[in-house]
């Protein structure tokens, strides 16, 4: 069965990245907890799905004059200690309304940002508690952009994961990171002892150096292959999903991946933001599990994935 990995934790229910968030997705039954993994100005590791801070957090309120020349907050701007006294909340758009105005109550709430120390001992201690064996899925956000600023954030990660007792492949974590040069240096140079995903965007994003057109094809594919264990592509990456008949059909690129031998973790299958071509978020997983054959999904929903793929 296809893994099920909740993305930023049970977000599409809770505050993204919030411990809140994970307990409930935990709770809820996902195979995998995704962490996104940014560095503070004092080189501690924060859980935040951005390099900024104004979007999930009240830090514009509490720090009106911290921004930089692009009016944006920084992560890397604020010790830890500053930090913690941000209050987190729903993501919000540029101009203060919620990208998902249907989920948690913007502004609501006392939800805070955490380490990544923290949420790995949250982890460990509900898989105690309970029995479980859930995985952590970390991700390396912008290291290029992160050296620019004095901090090579790949190796702090391995320290972190390794002190907290993950200790190679047959453990339950995956580290994913958009940079395919980072993904090879964590293989080759770092040496990481834990499976390898290779994320793929769009060159419109900024989020890498990376040529993701490139990363694309055969011959791209064939060198992801060469250091990493699967890809984490954008679902439209996978599927054609506006045909000429209006009908999804499964790109070239799913065929690739499975003649590499790569697994395949897509992202972001979402019930309040599903694509064109499905009827509905059934359908969207349906289509990908049993046509597209991905062996795991990122959700904001992990209850409602979980409950089609036991049926």
């Amino acid at each position: 069965m296809a893994l099920v990995i909740a993305h930023r934790g049970a977000s599409g229910y809770l505050p993204e990245h919030t411990l809140a968030a994970k307990t409930l997705a935990f709770e809820m039954g996902a195979d995998y907890l995704e962490q996104d993994i940014v560095a503070s100005r004092d080189d501690e590791l924060v859980v935040l799905h951005d390099v900024h801070l104004d979007r999930v957090s009240d830090v514009a309120l509490k720090f009106p004059n911290r921004h930089r020349a692009d009016g944006r907050f920084y992560a890397r701007d604020f010790d830890l200690e500053e930090i913690r006294q941000l209050q987190a909340w729903e993501r919000m758009n540029a101009d203060g309304t919620a990208v998902y105005p249907d989920r948690y109550p913007a502004r609501s709430g006392d939800f805070r940002i955490n380490t990544l120390a923290e949420e790995l001992e949250l982890v460990g201690a509900l898989n105690r508690q309970f029995g479980r064996n859930a995985g952590i899925y970390p991700e390396i956000k912008r290291p290029a952009w992160h050296k620019s600023e004095g901090v090579d954030i790949a190796p702090l990660l391995l320290e972190q994961l390794q002190s907290a007792g993950y200790e190679g492949r047959d453990d339950p974590v995956f580290v994913q990171c958009f940079d395919a040069d980072e993904v090879r240096r964590l293989k080759v140079e770092l040496g990481c002892p834990y499976p390898l995903i290779q994320l793929i965007g769009d060159n419109s994003w900024g989020e890498s150096p990376t040529d993701y057109d490139a990363l694309r094809s055969p011959e791209g594919i064939a060198s992801v292959a060469e250091v990493a264990d699967g890809i984490g592509p954008h679902l439209s990456h996978l599927a054609e999903l506006e045909t000429v008949d209006g009908v999804p059909v499964v790109g070239p690129l799913a065929g690739l991946a499975a003649e590499a031998g790569l697994l395949m973790h897509p992202y972001t299958f979402r019930a309040d933001d599903v694509p064109p071509g499905f009827a509905n978020f059934d359908d969207l997983v349906q289509f990908f599990v049993r046509e597209v054959g991905v062996d795991g999904l990122f959700t904001d929903f992990p209850d409602r994935v979980i409950s089609l793929l036991e049926d």
